[in-house]
């Protein structure tokens, strides 16, 4: 009985240990490093064993010290990151810290659609974006308005690609956002928005954008994209989406916001918008 006990905590625990380590890693280029290596060591693994290689299978267990330094070399940032996670703030505190971003974003997004300064912002939810991140400057800044807006205005050296924020920071700027290969997209948008469209199709990122030519505030997720919106009605989209549970929010959402393919909104809070921005 016992036995039987500490059979499944031991395998509970290391089946926890290996979700939160793919969890983590997901999204970098160091767990294409991962993959590799565990391909690499399963077919050397099996050789031994099918070909009853009795050296290799020596070196292996020979080498097992040196491969755990050679992990902790290769994956000393994303360590240093998961050492620092378990210092978090309680979830209340996280909320709040949510909140605040979403107040800094609505305050940066309605200065610019009233200058008419061209932005695309996303929001990174659970499928890490650190491929994206990695095409434009590393950042890991406080999300302040006053700095969020400095990065799109003309002439500036990252106003040309779009901000990625996780959590309640600032990540990169001027990154490459993947293009919606949409047909029917193309016809009406420009490419801010069919990048936005482009990386809410490939993950659960929120992205905002803000037209240069319109000044048309526009939220894209999941694919779809919705436009004419303003302060209050992003601020209540945002909310809606980033601070309740991942199981319930879209169909609330759904529900706030008709949101189609050509990016026209339809509810009882929002009024039927169309337009067409062609930057």
């Amino acid at each position: 009985m016992w036995l039987l006990i500490s059979t499944i905590i031991q395998v509970s625990v290391l089946a926890c240990i290996f979700y939160y380590i793919f969890l983590f890693f997901r999204g970098t280029r160091g767990a294409q490093v991962l993959v590799g290596l565990g391909f690499l060591l399963a077919i050397l693994i099996g050789l031994t064993q099918i070909f009853n290689l009795d050296a290799l299978n020596w070196m292996l267990r020979n080498l097992s010290v040196f491969l755990g330094v050679a992990i902790l070399v290769i994956f000393q940032p994303e360590i240093r990151r998961a050492l620092a996670e378990l210092g978090k703030q309680p979830v209340f505190s996280a909320t709040v810290e949510k909140r605040t971003v979403i107040d800094n974003l609505i305050e940066t997004v309605t200065q610019l659609a009233e200058h008419r300064v061209g932005a695309l912002i996303a929001i990174e939810r659970e499928i890490g974006t650190r491929s994206v991140q990695e095409t434009g400057i590393r950042l890991d800044i406080p999300v302040i308005p006053e700095l969020l807006s400095s990065m799109f205005y003309p002439h500036t050296p990252l106003h040309d690609g779009g901000v990625i924020i996780a959590g309640n920071r600032i990540m990169a700027a001027g990154c490459l956002f993947p293009l919606s290969h949409d047909v029917e997209l193309h016809k009406t948008y420009g490419t801010r928005h069919r990048a936005a469209v482009g990386l809410s199709e490939e993950t659960d990122a929120v992205v905002v954008v803000v037209s240069e030519e319109t000044g048309a505030i526009s939220v894209c997720y999941r694919g779809r994209l919705s436009s004419g919106l303003d302060g209050e009605q992003l601020k209540s989209f945002l909310s809606d989406l980033l601070l309740k549970q991942p199981d319930s929010v879209w169909h609330r959402a759904q529900k706030e916001l008709d949101l189609t393919p050509d990016g026209i909104a339809k509810s009882e809070k929002m009024k039927e918008t169309t337009g067409t921005d062609n930057e």
